[in-house]
C-alpha cells in the first residue's frame, strides 16, 4: 500500500462516519480534505464523486427497500440534477485549477458556515413552489459537480422548508444522488481519463470500511457538536486557500 493510498483511505474512513452520522457531508470533506493534500480541484471533486457512486447506491436500495421513496420527486429532481452535474463536471475541468481553486474554496466554506447555521436551526423554513423543484435540482447538481458536494446540504434543506415530510426526501434525494453521482463521475472520466483518478480507491476503501460503523456513531455521537465542529472544520481549511489565491 503507497501512502497516498493509506492517507485518501483515511479521509474517507473519517467522512463517512460523519456522513454516517449527520445524513451528509461526505463529499464537502472529502473534497475539502483533498484539495488541503494539494489536490487540484477538478481531480478532488471528481475523486469524491467516483467514490460515491458505491455509497449513495448502498444509500438508495436501502431506502428503497424500506419505502423512503417519492417516485413523483425522483422524478421530478434527476433529469434536472443529472443535467446540472454533467455541466459543472465539465466546466470543472476545462477550467485552469489556479482560477477555480479559491471559487471553490468559497463555495465550501460557504456549505461550511450554513452547516453551522443549521446547527442551530434544523429547519430552515422558506417557500418552494413546486414549479422550482426541477431548478432546486439543477442547481443543487451543478454546485455539487464544481465544489465537489453540497447536494444534501442544498437540496434535502430546500425540499424539507417546502414542506415534504423529511422522510420521504431523504430517501428521495439520496436514491437521486446517486443517478447525478453517476453521470458527473461519468463526466469527469471522459474529460480527466481514468488515470486521474485511481486515487478514488482509497477514498472507497475507507468509506466502505467506515460504512457498517454509521448507527453505532447516529446513537453514540451528539448531533449538534458534530455538526459545528465539521463546519467549523470545513471552514478552517478553506479560509487558508482563499487568501493564499489573494
Amino acid at each position: 500500500m503507497t501512502e497516498e493510498f493509506l492517507i485518501f483511505a483515511l479521509v474517507g474512513f473519517l467522512a463517512q462516519l460523519v456522513d454516517g452520522a449527520l445524513g451528509m457531508a461526505f463529499g464537502v470533506l472529502s473534497t475539502t480534505s483533498l484539495l488541503a493534500f494539494g489536490v487540484p480541484p477538478a481531480t478532488a471533486s471528481a475523486v469524491t464523486h467516483v467514490t460515491e457512486i458505491f455509497t449513495t447506491a448502498a444509500s438508495g436500495t436501502s431506502h428503497v427497500v424500506h419505502r423512503n421513496v417519492n417516485w413523483r420527486l425522483v422524478a421530478r429532481l434527476a433529469p434536472a440534477g443529472m443535467l446540472g452535474g454533467v455541466i459543472g463536471a465539465f466546466v470543472l475541468s476545462n477550467i485552469d485549477a489556479k482560477t477555480v481553486q479559491p471559487l471553490v474554496s468559497a463555495y465550501l466554506m460557504g456549505i461550511g458556515v450554513y452547516i453551522v447555521f443549521k446547527a442551530f436551526r434544523p429547519l430552515w423554513p422558506r417557500e418552494v413552489r413546486d414549479k422550482l423543484v426541477p431548478w432546486i435540482g439543477a442547481g443543487g447538481g451543478l454546485l455539487d459537480a464544481m465544489g465537489g458536494g453540497g447536494w444534501g446540504p442544498i437540496v434535502t434543506s430546500s425540499l424539507i422548508g417546502r414542506g415534504h415530510a423529511p422522510r420521504q426526501v431523504i430517501g428521495s434525494t439520496n436514491l437521486t444522488e446517486f443517478l447525478v453521482t453517476l453521470v458527473i463521475s461519468a463526466t469527469f472520466m471522459v474529460t480527466l481519463g481514468w488515470s486521474e483518478l485511481s486515487s478514488a480507491a482509497g477514498l472507497i476503501a475507507g468509506g466502505v470500511l467506515a460504512a457498517p460503523l454509521g448507527g453505532f456513531v447516529v446513537s453514540r455521537v451528539p448531533t449538534r457538536p458534530l455538526m459545528i465542529g465539521v463546519g467549523c472544520l470545513i471552514i478552517a481549511t478553506s479560509i487558508p486557500r482563499i487568501v493564499q489565491a489573494f
